[in-house]
């Protein structure tokens, strides 16, 4: 198509705004079928000794949960051939599941959430594939990623008005909105669909990005076993604490007075610029060895500030707003790059064939777990019942957990040397992008000359 054509030909600005653009509005209209259900109180409303707003929570993220863990294995092998078609069919079923939970009268429909959340968790790594493998994919991260920072609290406002505003009930509300978010979605997958394979300069800067089968991915996970597990039990007290605040924020908001539409929507704009700028200047970083240490200490440096604003903000030192937004600042800081760059840079410093989306996947799958069991805490384990006051001491415990954790993952990458293992063989078939025929890799040197060259100073 033409517009294939001219981003093979453009300059290096307009190809990173182009897939940019395509790639935050494509993710940025999913969340429109995930999150504007949370925009509801289902007041007065129990089930097994529960609100119903947490049976619903809980209902959704294990379908989100479970999505993940499939999508350990189907993101890393799929072709990218079958992506935008499998991201369409997901959105599908995702707002069919919305129109049953509309449908279907309470203390049923929480069934649908389930089947709701069950599609959703493959979409960011569809997405995140078109990104990867490129010298400017810190860039196209952070764009990515300012979507899911702004989108969630955008869509819940859009939710509320149409409760408020239109008058749509409360179990119809989220199907509502997302049926306004979908042929803008099917309009950005299909530009994103046109957005070409990494050119040969990416390949020799980040390595080829290729599917992984069974025996690759066990493979590429043994060579950084105890770094990943480390940095997964970082990931894991993030997504609990972030999660949590995203899907009680209208609660929050209104125990520290500010619970209107407008701070809902308006909260996470601050936040997002504060880490994606930051984050996008890593790609000036050449060495990918450098640019994980740096990444690393983003991560500390966003668990303290997560801590220490909300010491502060107990102490009566900081406005509780100014205080939502600097907590929030932290916490993404450390989320983000685990969805993108975080794991874009172990691959290219591996110096392996692989994709990022495998080791993302990982991460996200068992983060979700303790999602889950964060929210089952809160409604038969803990004393405190206020939203505001849970995530307080939330946020207290995930600093001191995560922030060890990384500190120790960091020592482990520091000391690991990079580049083809001598203690495991890998051997296996891959997928050469741009119609080179498929090559045969052996303990990760590539037989194609020149394409993937052994540095071991990155």
């Amino acid at each position: 198509m033409r517009i294939r054509r001219w981003l093979e030909q453009t300059n290096s600005f307009q190809f990173t705004c182009y897939t940019t653009l395509a790639a935050f509005c494509t993710y940025f209209c999913m969340y429109a079928f995930r999150k504007p259900f949370a925009a509801g109180e289902y007041a007065d409303m129990t089930l097994w000794g529960m609100d119903y707003k947490i049976i619903l929570v809980i209902a959704q993220v294990a379908g989100y949960t479970l999505s993940k863990f499939i999508g350990i294995r189907v993101i890393a092998e799929i072709s990218r051939q079958g992506r935008i078609a499998m991201l369409v069919a997901l959105i599908a079923a995702a707002e069919i599941a919305l129109v049953g939970f509309g449908l279907v009268p309470w203390p049923y429909n929480f069934l649908f959430m389930f089947l709701n959340g069950l599609p959703l968790g493959m979409i960011w790594g569809l997405v995140f594939s078109f990104l990867e493998g490129r010298q400017t994919t810190e860039v196209l991260a952070a764009g990515l990623s300012a979507s899911f920072i702004v989108s969630s609290g955008v869509v819940k406002a859009v939710g509320k008005y149409t409760m408020d505003v239109w008058g749509v009930p409360e179990f119809w509300m989220p199907a509502t909105t997302g049926l306004l978010f979908f042929v803008p979605l099917l309009v950005f997958a299909k530009l994103l669909s046109l957005v070409p394979h990494p050119t040969q300069s990416d390949q020799l800067s980040r390595t080829v990005r290729v599917p992984m089968k069974r025996a690759h991915r066990r493979a590429v996970l043994h060579h950084m076993f105890w770094g990943i597990s480390l940095l997964v039990l970082a990931h894991m007290t993030l997504t609990a604490a972030r999660d949590y605040r995203d899907k009680f924020a209208v609660e929050i908001l209104s125990d520290i007075g500010v619970g209107d539409a407008t701070h809902l929507a308006t909260s996470e704009i601050p936040v997002a610029i504060a880490v994606l700028v930051p984050l996008g200047a890593i790609m000036l970083i050449r060495s990918h060895r450098t640019s994980v240490i740096v990444l690393h200490g983003c991560l500390i440096f966003g668990f303290l500030l997560a801590g220490g604003s909300t010491f502060f903000f107990r102490c009566g030192i900081l406005d509780g707003f100014v205080w939502y937004i600097l907590v929030g600042t932290g916490l993404y800081l450390a989320y983000v790059p685990f969805h993108s760059i975080l794991f874009e840079r172990l691959v290219a410093m591996m110096q392996r064939p692989a994709n990022a989306g495998y080791l993302i996947y990982i991460a996200d799958a068992t983060g979700y777990l303790s999602s889950v069991a964060i929210l089952l805490w809160k409604n038969f384990g803990a004393s405190v019942t206020s939203p505001l006051e849970f995530f307080v001491k939330t946020t207290y415990a995930i600093t001191f957990i995560g922030s060890l954790s990384v500190v120790a993952s960091l020592a482990f990458f520091v000391f690991k040397r990079s580049g083809p293992s001598d203690d495991a063989e890998l051997k296996y078939q891959f997928e050469v992008p741009n119609g080179v025929e498929s090559q045969r890799v052996t303990n990760g040197t590539s037989l194609a000359p020149g394409q993937l060259p052994d540095r071991t100073d990155e």
